[in-house]
């Protein structure tokens, strides 16, 4: 049995977004910037897709811009909010701990330059207090950037309650929300969002195209300068065909939304239950604040680099983690800041399932991991030392 289960790394390309694709690469060609008829029948095409993605959560097409990607998108956001702030001498930011590290390493940056970070906890089951939140934000706070979901162990954080918080203050308010968009329900408007990072293969669109929404009136600043694309705030020409290619897949989600998260849920919870069973284990972030494909854990003893290449040889394609940290040796910055130690990050598994994951996929899983999570710890050191009361178990 073949199984991939890293969905939240990249999903496959869907039917619509195919279908939709093909017929612009193959006909609709032109250049969306030329005066002449294939070229503004490109643009027509490329406002639709623009349209289509606004109506999904809640926008004006105008607020819309196409990207590469969620890590680009979330990069204009946090520059832009940051060169407002720097102009009006507000040079503090609120985040968390556990972002993505295209929103981390942007912060980084901008501490280098003389901004103030204050990345909130968010606590054992992964989640932000928006009581905390709100006592973070200072009258020269520029900018609050939450995820909607964490991309590593799935947990749904207030986003409505932080967006109040936010527009009560008057601080422009960013949201990764990578993981969400296409599979939760988002409505700009009703959560108070200024600004929202997406990419279109989480959700069954092609890989290296995103959008940035931008509610109007918000500055900024440009990535990436020349032409006059997008309303000028992102040159170069646009790939026609992918931002389409998104469209078609993030309505095709949005419109079996509630089917596909039910489905999810009822298989992410029988994984949990059967994995739960496996001695010195632990989920990782709350059971139901969680995205209905996500399942995270950690089991004492062993290294999950190791359990991920024994289940791949079992046909199990999963993950410990983000896929753009993949090849990093440290435990999982994301598990260490819900309070994780070292030796139990290590030993993590994510198993992200897509809309068709059935019962016996499931059971196949369970089997399979504990099988592994058994035969890794028969020559384990540490758990050797566990097992003799050497060391006390922490799970």
């Amino acid at each position: 049995m073949k199984i991939y289960a890293d969905n939240a790394a990249t999903t496959k390309l869907g039917r619509a977004a195919l279908e939709a694709m093909l017929p612009v690469m193959e006909e609709e060609y032109g250049n969306p910037s030329s005066l002449y008829e294939l070229g503004q029948r490109a643009k027509e095409i490329l406002e639709k897709a623009r349209a289509e993605i606004a109506a999904v959560i809640n926008a004006d097409p105008r607020e819309i811009i196409i990207t590469s990607g969620g890590s680009e998108a979330d990069n204009q956001a946090l520059l832009s909010a940051a060169d407002r702030g720097r102009k009006t001498g507000r040079m503090h930011i609120v985040s968390t701990a556990f972002e993505h590290h295209a929103v981390l390493h942007t912060l980084a940056k901008l501490e280098r330059e003389g901004f103030e970070v204050t990345l909130l906890p968010v606590h054992e089951d992964g989640l932000v207090r928006p009581a905390e939140l709100s006592a973070a934000i200072r009258d020269d706070t520029c900018l609050v950037s939450v995820m909607y979901a964490n991309n590593e162990i799935g947990t749904i954080q207030p986003i409505a309650e932080i967006g109040d918080i936010c527009a009560a203050r008057g601080v422009t308010f960013h949201t990764d929300a990578v993981q969400a968009v296409g599979h939760l329900p988002i409505d700009v408007r009703a959560q108070n969002i200024c600004m929202l990072s997406a990419s279109a293969h989480k959700f069954h669109g092609p890989k290296g195209v995103g959008f940035l929404y931008v509610k109007k009136g918000t500055p900024l600043i440009n990535l990436i300068e020349g032409g006059a694309q997008e309303s000028g705030r992102r040159a170069g020409t646009e790939n026609v065909a992918a931002a389409v290619g998104m469209a078609a897949s993030l309505k095709d989600s949005a419109a079996h939304m509630a089917e596909n998260a039910e489905r999810m849920r009822c298989i992410r919870d029988r994984l949990i239950k059967g994995l739960a069973a496996i001695p010195h284990s632990a989920l990782n972030g709350d059971a139901e604040k969680r995205l209905p494909g996500n399942v995270n854990f950690c089991f004492e003893g062993i290294e999950g680099e190791s359990l991920l290449l024994l289940l791949d040889d079992r046909g199990i394609c999963a993950s410990s983690g983000s896929a753009c940290t993949s090849g990093s040796l440290d435990p999982s910055h994301v598990l260490l800041a819900i309070g994780r130690v070292h030796d139990v990050a290590h030993g993590s598994l994510r198993l992200t399932i897509g809309e068709d994951a059935t019962e016996a996929e499931a059971d196949y899983i369970v089997k399979n991991v504990t099988e592994v999570v058994e035969y890794l710890r028969s020559f384990s050191p540490i758990w050797r030392d566990l097992e003799a009361g050497k060391k006390p178990y922490i799970l």
